[in-house]
């Protein structure tokens, strides 16, 4: 039998989490009333997620998006004290872990989402390691590739056409990265794909002179979780179920 501790203790090495800057809490988030032998995951650790765990008798939840973010209200009332109610009554543990999964060059969101698309990867191209480059094979246009990425996730992109040119070198940064898009131009690439996008994202694509993919934070983020969830599952003896709990952001 394993505990969510020893888990837990286990991912921070595996992630090296001391090692990474974030402005969220990694790691075990809520301890469990028992040991770990049905683990599930998901992206996000809401109540819609909580629940369909707790139903499956899930005895821990492997999430990307966990609680206590910076600038949180601390308080555990309203959507914060349902989410932790729900938790607890059910007897589950909460591990969460954000950046540190984003940039993991095995498990991350980053690499898994290059598996998905077939992207040839060459790893991160930035100190942080959040943005990553790579080539697709075949230079299709920039608007078939849009067309591939929306079969491959199962959602259609947000695509803003500016050059229209064959896409051969790739920049990518999955969830919340449309703020990198000056930093991902300078890198010489012929497009760049990331999960969200501002108002002011198109009018920057445009000024830089690059085609632009706005896949879907949570369509962009669902795999540096599996995998994790299923290495885990493999290591420690345990069974493992991703939970998809549908969000079109």
């Amino acid at each position: 039998m394993i505990d969510s501790i020893q888990i837990a203790r286990y991912c921070d090495g595996l992630l090296a989490v001391d090692a990474v800057s974030d402005y969220c809490p990694n790691g075990l988030q809520a301890a469990g009333s028992r040991p770990v032998q049905r683990l599930m995951s998901g992206v996000t650790a809401s109540l819609a997620c909580i629940e369909a765990a707790a139903a499956q008798g899930a005895d821990a939840l492997l999430v990307h998006h966990g609680w206590f973010w910076k600038g949180e209200d601390p308080r555990l009332v309203g959507i914060h004290g349902r989410r932790v109610a729900a938790l607890l009554a059910a007897g589950m543990s909460l591990l969460a872990y954000h950046l540190p999964l984003d940039i993991h060059s095995e498990y991350g969101n980053n690499r898994q989402l290059a598996q998905v698309l077939g992207i040839k990867s060459d790893g991160p191209a930035t100190e942080d390691q959040l943005i990553w480059v790579g080539e697709v094979p075949g230079g299709p246009p920039a608007a078939r590739f849009a067309d591939f990425v929306g079969e491959r996730l199962a959602r259609s992109p947000l695509h803003v056409p500016v050059i229209g040119r064959p896409v051969r070198r790739i920049a990518w940064c999955t969830g919340g990265a449309q703020r990198f898009i000056e930093r991902a131009a300078a890198l010489g690439v012929d497009l760049y794909l990331s999960g969200e996008i501002s108002e002011q994202t198109v009018h920057q694509a445009r000024e830089l002179g690059l085609d632009y993919l706005a896949a879907g934070h949570h369509a962009t983020e669902r795999y540096g979780v599996q995998a994790l969830g299923a290495h885990l599952a493999q290591r420690f003896g345990l069974t493992h179920r991703f939970i998809d709990i549908d969000n079109p952001a």
